[in-house]
């Protein structure tokens, strides 16, 4: 960590996990912190979904809710940017405290439950930047009350599907009730259909991701891994946080309910990803999240099978800097092995990490 990061991280966890977020997203809409990009290197580039990525790590959706910043991200050294989620009307979210910092395990449990602003805010933000180069890709959720949750999304695919470069249906947070539950294939299969549709009816067409959770069993997996194939959608983004505790050193704040990122999340994570790689083949698009925080990390999580790796709760602790350091040292470790592309990693540990138990 560089001192500036250092200071920063000092400052940031002097305030409430909340407040400390609203600080950075507010700096970072003002210039700061001025990012060191990396160098670019072409054996980093990554063609995948008709989408031309610079660097195979992205920042994962959860962090700018609200489209505000999506290109000072980039300018960190992100390859791309995931926004949201937002739903169709905006909602306050859980009551606070809902953000909980696990220092000693360098982990967060968040009960937020999809607090945003709302379709029409995060519209104005994504015209007003639609001229920009980068790939900004929307995570489109459902509201809390809807008495339709498919057609939530429905309406976030036409309203979205003309700005962002990628849409990611988002039914694995564990802070909405019962949005798991659309995670069973009777639920998925009428999901992805409606997704799909809307799609074709829109006014663009980007590629369409869904976002599933860590804590399924395998039969779970194979139901998801073959609505998905029949779907025809284009990737899917394993996973988001755990309602699972393996064990912690942070004492009672770990039992507080919500879903847990960080660090401990990274081989339940892997572990999945390799299995749904397995189930679905070469062909679709896997994005991989959950306990990145090192190009190490970054990189065995392309062995298991991702195409595209995504951070979010990592750099909480690490600092803004982080980015920057995960693509140069992703740069450095291909030097060092003789690797060409980063695509040439993928699947390498493939058969190690499937054969670990869920």
């Amino acid at each position: 960590m560089s001192l500036t990061d250092a200071i920063g991280r000092k400052l940031l966890f002097s305030l409430d996990p909340e407040t400390a977020h609203g600080v950075s997203i507010a700096a970072l809409r003002c210039g700061l912190p001025v990012g060191c990009k990396p160098r670019h290197d072409e054996r980093l580039r990554v063609r995948l979904c008709g989408l031309d990525f610079p660097n195979p790590l992205g920042m994962a959706a959860g962090y700018d809710k609200n489209a505000e910043v999506p290109d000072a991200l980039l300018g960190l050294g992100f390859g791309f940017a995931e926004v949201g989620t937002i739903t169709p009307l905006a909602q306050p979210g859980n009551p606070r405290p809902r953000i909980f910092r696990l220092t000693a395990d360098d982990a967060v449990i968040n009960r937020l439950g999809f607090n945003n602003e709302g379709h029409d805010a995060a519209l104005r933000r994504l015209e007003a930047r639609k001229a920009r180069a980068g790939i900004v890709g929307v995570n489109i959720g459902a509201n809390k009350d809807s008495a339709d949750r498919i057609a939530d999304y429905e309406q976030g695919v036409k309203r979205f599907a003309p700005l962002a470069s990628y849409l990611t249906a988002n039914i694995s947070s564990p802070n909405t009730p019962g949005l798991r539950n659309m995670q069973a294939r009777e639920q998925l299969a009428e999901l992805l259909s409606r997704v799909m549709a809307a799609r074709e009816a829109a006014a663009a067409r980007p590629p369409v991701f869904l976002k599933i959770a860590p804590d399924l069993v395998e039969a779970e997996l194979e139901d998801i891994a073959a609505e998905v194939l029949a779907s025809g959608i284009d990737g899917v983004i394993v996973s988001n946080t755990t309602i699972s505790r393996p064990p912690l050193k942070s004492g009672a704040v770990a039992t507080e309910t919500g879903g847990l990122s960080g660090k401990v999340l990274f081989g339940r994570s892997t572990t999945v990803l390799a299995r749904m790689r397995r189930l679905l083949g070469p062909e679709i698009a896997i994005v991989g999240v959950g306990g990145v925080d090192s190009a190490e990390a970054a990189l065995e999580k392309i062995r298991a099978g991702a195409d595209l790796v995504q951070l979010y709760t990592g750099m909480i602790f690490a600092g803004p800097s982080l980015p920057a350091r995960v693509v140069s040292g992703m740069s450095a470790a291909l030097e060092r092995e003789g690797v060409g592309s980063v695509r040439d990693l993928r699947d390498s540990a493939l058969d190690q990490w499937a054969a670990k138990p869920l």
